[in-house]
């Protein structure tokens, strides 16, 4: 079904336009990502849907959205990988940490070990996307912090508890993906502009 969508997508494309052989590259690497991306999302948002959850779902993958834009992170080998990983991240943790007595300060102190762990890990590169300009990565770095930081101070005063945690569990997933322990889990070079 993807090489189907990809194969018929770049044959549309090459129809209105000459491609080199690199921006093909590109845009097949674009479109796979979109393939994914909606695939995933579709069985994201059938579960959420299911667990009474969709409202809560959006909110976090929004917020997950806007740190991760900055922050960067891991990104699995494979759809079934990908699916995977984006259940337990985006359907399981915020289960856990909405349908249970989870005690509220344990939330809280892994969001703190998330925000310290963006100041030697964020950004985190990829295979595909090194980072090589040091003045962006301490940019990012920067922004990463930062909305981590106003996510944090915001649960705080925040008055809605699932908003706050669901904030709290935006930290967390970030610190996840841009753990270089998750990276070596995954089986992934981590650092990779360095090599």
């Amino acid at each position: 079904m993807k090489s189907l969508f990809i194969n018929s997508s770049l044959s549309f494309l090459k129809k209105y336009q000459d491609y080199s052989e690199d921006d093909l590259e590109k845009l097949q690497y674009g479109l796979e990502g979109i393939y994914l991306t909606i695939t995933k999302m579709i069985v994201i948002i059938a579960l959420a849907v299911l667990l009474n959850m969709f409202k809560e779902i959006i909110i976090l993958l929004l917020l997950f959205n806007v740190i991760r834009y900055f922050g960067f992170g891991i990104h699995a080998r494979t759809s079934l990988e990908c699916l995977i990983t984006s259940l337990l991240l985006f359907i399981i943790l915020p289960c856990i940490f909405l349908r249970t007595n989870i005690d509220y300060r344990l939330v809280n102190i892994l969001s703190i070990i998330g925000i310290i762990s963006f100041i030697p890990f964020a950004p985190a590169d990829t295979v595909k996307r090194p980072f090589y300009n040091k003045r962006k990565i301490i940019i990012r770095k920067i922004l990463t912090i930062s909305i981590g930081v106003i996510y944090f101070v915001s649960s705080m005063y925040i008055k809605n508890k699932t908003l706050s945690l669901l904030l709290l569990t935006a930290i967390i997933i970030e610190a996840i993906v841009i753990n270089p322990i998750t990276y070596k889990i995954m089986k992934q070079p981590y650092g990779n502009a360095k090599k």
